[in-house]
């Protein structure tokens, strides 16, 4: 039963949470510093959870073959490449330093 409870709240929370934005008058999702704040705030979700993902286990911070793999898929984007070429070399990498250690 709780379970079932919890998830009607959150089906509530949503729907309030979509019926908020809706309510928001355009004036003010047209202002400059807002339009930023909406083209910036996914890039810094995204690198957030990336870099808790990788370096975070539990309560610890680590460096393991996920580092290695993070820092090959840097590069291989610092040197401008492909998609597919920078998951290949994370995936890569990763799997070379755990095999290797």
């Amino acid at each position: 039963m709780t379970i079932w409870i919890a998830i009607g709240l959150t089906a509530v929370g949503c729907y309030l949470a979509k019926l908020l934005g809706l309510l928001v008058p355009a004036g003010a999702l047209e202002r400059p510093l807002v339009q930023r704040m909406a083209a910036l705030l996914p890039v810094a979700l995204l690198a957030a959870l990336t870099a808790q993902q990788t370096f975070g286990t539990g309560q610890e911070l680590v460096l393991d073959a996920r580092s290695a793999g993070l820092a090959a898929a840097a590069l291989a984007l610092v040197l401008r490449a492909h998609f597919l070429v920078v998951v290949a070399a994370a995936v890569v990498v990763t799997a070379a330093v755990r095999a290797l250690g």
